[in-house]
């Protein structure tokens, strides 16, 4: 498979994939997601890896989540070879593969780059990244690993104030919160991630590959909540609701979802 918004490199024991619409500020189509489960699952069968770093090219972004742009543009994320959009497979991929997957956060991380971020196993972030979500703003959610997963990183409160303040927190921020392991220069960025692949390859495969499995038990039930969720999601794009935040987005203006309020 050839790609086109993913670029794929394997340096020693690392396998080096980077989400590449810089552009787009790596925000990601259904392309995109049908490239990263490719070039997740090809570093999963390829013996001679031992981790996966996950980052985003130039210094903007490490990714800013869906395309709402494409969503304004068609109502959904384009195309994919099989027809699906499956993000959600996706977030099961990074914790299903039985190798240890580094986020190399190199810039803005918000929405489901955010998320992508806060399910990879260990998140090194350069001291430019900053963290947060859009859901609300833009007439998105993520009701499954985004909110509830988020929660057992840093905390009830701290997961309901990303969620429902949005607000942009810087990396310092994040590694007092557990949101991320460490804060790094930005030149220091892909060495540091590479290292810390190069000192587990030192490890046994077999005992990281049950951590991995063993830590993942407690909250793996939430992927039915994603499930879920994404079903919720799909149905809330089409609402004039959700069509509205992905509209005031693509034309740079406030969104006015006033209209929208209901009785519960």
């Amino acid at each position: 498979m050839s790609y086109e918004d993913v670029s794929y490199e394997v340096d020693g024991p690392n396998a080096v994939i980077t989400i590449d619409r810089e552009k787009r500020m790596n925000s990601f189509r259904s392309q995109t997601i049908e490239e990263l489960i490719h070039s997740f699952k090809r570093a999963w069968a390829d013996k001679s890896v031992h981790a996966l770093i996950l980052t985003g090219a130039g210094e903007r972004a490490f990714c800013t989540g869906g395309d709402v742009k494409q969503r304004a543009e068609t109502g959904d994320y384009g195309p994919s070879d099989n027809g699906l959009f499956e993000a959600t497979y996706f977030h099961r991929l990074i914790r299903d593969v039985p190798k240890p997957v580094i986020a190399a956060v190199n810039g803005i991380a918000i929405g489901g780059g955010h998320v992508l971020h806060v399910l990879c196993d260990l998140s090194i972030a350069s001291e430019h990244a900053t963290f947060a979500q859009a859901g609300p703003r833009v007439g998105s959610f993520d009701a499954g690993f985004g909110s509830a997963y988020l929660a057992r990183v840093v905390g009830e409160k701290r997961a309901r104030e990303i969620w429902y303040l949005l607000d942009q927190y810087d990396a310092v921020t994040a590694e007092r919160w557990g949101l991320v392991n460490k804060v790094v220069p930005k030149e220091e960025l892909l060495p540091a991630a590479k290292a810390w692949g190069e000192k587990m390859a030192g490890y046994s495969p077999t005992a990281l590959r049950y951590l991995k499995a063993s830590f993942n038990a407690d909250t793996d039930h939430q992927a039915g909540l994603s499930q879920l969720a994404m079903a919720g999601l799909d149905s809330y794009a089409q609402t004039d609701e959700g069509k509205e935040g992905a509209a005031a987005f693509a034309e740079k203006r406030q969104p006015n979802f006033a209209q929208h309020v209901k009785g519960y």
